[in-house]
């Protein structure tokens, strides 16, 4: 675990779901984030001790990166599950254009229940799965948009991000990035 910004934490553990032959990496991305009003993990697995016990709520980017949320005993705060979700994760459930009470605001990215997020107490981006570098730099994933949804058209529901002043950008799989990433990024 690193302090990457001031109130910005970030570690990577392995994904509990992770098989070998998957197309991403086993090791993935978790943040805490402090935001004067609240201590916030995003996406997390594997907590560190001393950030689970600050802790007062968890954000998911996407349902899917439940993790460890369920059995960390916080107020859950998760986009919508995808139907017909046998086991949805439990939380209050909160969309894109939404802003939630700690001054979150999210934006839809690949679909309605996959959102990038704008903290802006500390002027951070959380990527989830939307943004990853695979070697080339950050870039909308290439093969995870739906089908019917380019990534021109994800680009373009994420350029209002550049009108915000963003320091630092936390993807689940890729290392933390500036905003000169974000904005290249943003402009292929």
């Amino acid at each position: 675990m690193r302090e990457i910004a001031t109130g910005v934490w970030h570690w990577k553990a392995p994904h509990p779901e992770w098989q070998a032959g998957q197309t991403w990496d086993r090791m993935v991305s978790s943040y805490c984030v402090d935001t004067g009003d609240a201590v916030l993990l995003f996406d997390p697995v594997d907590v560190p001790a001393e950030l689970r016990q600050r802790a007062t709520a968890v954000v998911l980017t996407c349902p899917w990166h439940r993790r460890d949320a369920p059995e960390l005993g916080l107020p859950i705060h998760v986009p919508p599950p995808d139907p017909p979700d046998p086991d949805p994760v439990r939380g209050a459930v909160f969309r894109g254009g939404d802003t939630l009470p700690f001054g979150v605001r999210a934006f839809e990215a690949f679909e309605p229940n996959d959102l990038v997020l704008y903290v802006e107490s500390r002027r951070a981006v959380v990527a989830g799965d939307t943004l990853i570098d695979r070697g080339d730099g950050l870039e909308v994933h290439p093969e995870w948009p739906g089908p019917g949804v380019a990534p021109e058209k994800v680009i373009d529901r994420l350029r209002p991000l550049l009108d915000l002043p963003v320091d630092v950008v936390l993807p689940t799989h890729a290392d933390t990035a500036d905003r000169a990433a974000l904005e290249r990024a943003l402009s292929r």
